[in-house]
């Protein structure tokens, strides 16, 4: 019987634990550190848990070669995904962009069938344990230490460590660390999936605002990144969907660049205009302030007026033609310059990790040591906002968790 070691209790690591016990020759241990599995995985989706994107593909993905992903992808795919979880009793209900998430809207319900999946396979289970160190000697045996002094040996070594986002829920270095023991190497890592801190004035006036916007990420006259969605304003930055989609390239963009909001996407600018005009004859002594009520929202609204350069008092048969035009120009170009991200604690995922260069795509085994695997997080690999993470965590899992050579 080869035994096969895993370590780390999240998404990654518990599907691997499922994909090795489908083995009957294969006794299972799963080492996680925390005090209980999957305490991550209870957070996403705000904790409704995004658990795939039907529209899953490289495409989605990001790190210096997002082609690694295909083979795990077509291995194990979203239609895969999503039968793996009804066959062990998870209702699952599509949303908008193929976002898939569970009936009962409970993180609670992913984490439990598969924790009762691993239970019933008969996974040895050791929580509270965190490994300091590995061993190899060289031909596919391996010595794992605890912290507390514990040892294990094993036949094969599957790291599903994660990243160091989310470190109050348990992002940790531990798989880069132990990983490079073994002789491998890691990118520069950066949050991503996390809110921008902006320049504050605007953004605290709107404090729990929500919008729907085209953003935009730029340099000067050079776009890193577009994106579009549920824009959220912070007392020190904006947040939401379409934010974290352009996370990455903030957070790797370095110095100079500014967000940049269309709160009109897909609207004509002319008709827009019309309607402006419509209000400004309709209401010719309402205050300026409230020229976009029934737009934007209200304070939404008054800010990108007051953006504009106008007092909310001042009344709308006072404003131009070219006044009410300079108006619909902030709404669809408000600028906002961006001094950073709200870090690696708060960050969702993170970008960059062990180099997948060194190691075999169709497999997931090190390239430098025999019967060493990892999958998920702790590789350079992360995906767009979405339910494409955890598409990732899943087939990089149960491909590791075959054990192929």
């Amino acid at each position: 019987m080869k035994t096969v070691l895993i370590i780390g209790g999240g998404a990654a690591g518990l599907m691997a634990a499922v994909s090795a016990a489908q083995n009957k020759e294969n006794r299972v241990l799963l080492l996680e550190r925390q005090q209980r599995l999957g305490r991550k995985l209870l957070a996403t989706g705000n904790g409704r848990c995004n658990l795939t994107n039907t529209a899953a593909s490289p495409a989605h993905y990001h790190g210096k070669d997002p082609a690694f992903v295909t083979e795990a992808l077509a291995r194990f795919s979203p239609a895969d995904t999503l039968r793996f979880f009804r066959e062990l009793g998870l209702l699952t209900v599509e949303e908008y962009g193929g976002r898939v998430y569970p009936l009962s809207n409970s993180a609670n319900s992913v984490l439990d069938v598969l924790r009762f999946s691993v239970e019933r396979a008969g996974t040895e289970v050791h929580t509270a344990c965190r490994v300091d160190a590995v061993k190899t000697d060289g031909r596919g045996h391996f010595t794992v230490s605890g912290e507390d002094g514990a040892r294990f040996f094993c036949d094969a070594l599957i790291v599903a460590c994660g990243g160091a986002a989310g470190e109050k829920l348990g992002g940790v270095k531990d798989g880069y660390e132990l990983l490079a023991s073994l002789g491998h190497s890691r990118t520069k890592l950066y949050p991503s999936l996390v809110q921008l801190v902006t320049a504050p004035e605007y953004p605290r006036a709107l404090k729990g605002v929500r919008a729907d916007a085209a953003v935009t990420l730029r340099r000067g006259s050079e776009i890193l990144a577009r994106s579009a969605g549920e824009v959220q304003f912070t007392d020190n930055g904006v947040s939401g969907p379409a934010v974290f989609d352009i996370s990455r390239a903030a957070a790797c963009g370095g110095e100079g660049i500014e967000i940049v909001f269309d709160f009109f996407r897909e609207r004509d600018s002319e008709e827009l205009l019309d309607m402006l005009r419509a209000r400004r004859a309709a209401l010719p002594n309402a205050e300026i302030g409230d020229l976009l009520t029934g737009m934007l929202h209200n304070r939404l609204g008054k800010m990108l007026v007051k953006a504009a350069g106008f007092h909310g008092s001042v009344p709308l048969y006072a404003l131009s033609d070219h006044g009410l035009s300079s108006v619909l120009e902030v709404c669809r170009g408000f600028t906002l310059p961006v001094r950073g991200t709200a870090g690696f604690d708060s960050a969702q995922v993170t970008a960059g990790g062990i180099s997948t260069a060194q190691f075999d795509p169709r497999t997931l085994q090190s390239r430098l040591v025999p019967g060493l695997y990892a999958c998920g997080e702790v590789l350079d690999i992360d995906g767009d906002c979405g339910g494409y993470n955890l598409q990732w965590a899943w087939s990089s899992g149960m491909l590791a968790g075959r054990l192929e050579r």
